[in-house]
């Protein structure tokens, strides 16, 4: 970690651009951040948590730490939650804490510290009540939402991915 670094907590849960997440780590690094990668459980089997190891001084985390076990990861100067799903922004919405990456972004709320949500949600299931209703409590508690229109992409070989300079520029104005 360098002299005046900040630390970013990338929270990613299981949509395609999890596959990419280490174009985001490498960016944030050129930067200036140091990212502390925690996700999903099903995301954690979407990759090779050793290639994103290589973007961090810091374990990937999937699992919660054992109530004798010290937080191995420093506190964060902001949180990017990026991919973010219709079932994970739905249950962070409502409090709901049933993995570390949801209970470290139901605690984000709390520590008041820049939060940045990129998800990548279907048109069909953003035009479901529940999506609608989730952003707008997140916002309330000053989430800022990405428009998926704006950062998702459709690159050549088909994959979804995240627009991640327009992600990052979003971190950029909002945590400096």
């Amino acid at each position: 970690m360098t002299e005046g670094s900040r630390t970013v907590h990338v929270i990613a849960a299981s949509a395609p651009p999890v596959l990419r997440l280490g174009e985001l780590l490498k960016m944030l690094a050129d930067i200036g951040w140091t990212s502390c990668v925690i996700m999903s459980p099903t995301a954690a089997t979407w990759v090779d948590p050793d290639s994103l190891a290589a973007h961090t001084p810091w374990p990937i985390r999937v699992q919660p730490r054992l109530p004798h076990e010290t937080d191995p990861l420093p506190p964060a100067d902001a949180v990017l939650a990026a991919p973010l799903t219709f079932n994970t922004l739905n249950k962070w919405a409502a409090g709901i804490s049933d993995t570390l990456a949801l209970g470290l972004l139901n605690e984000a709320i709390g520590l008041e510290i820049p939060i940045i949500a990129a998800p990548v949600i279907k048109a069909a299931l953003r035009r479901h009540p529940a999506y609608n209703a989730s952003v707008t409590m997140l916002e309330s508690c000053g989430v800022h939402v990405l428009d998926p229109d704006v950062v998702t992409l459709r690159p050549p070989d088909g994959l979804v991915t995240l627009d991640w300079l327009e992600v990052i520029n979003k971190l950029t104005d909002v945590a400096g």
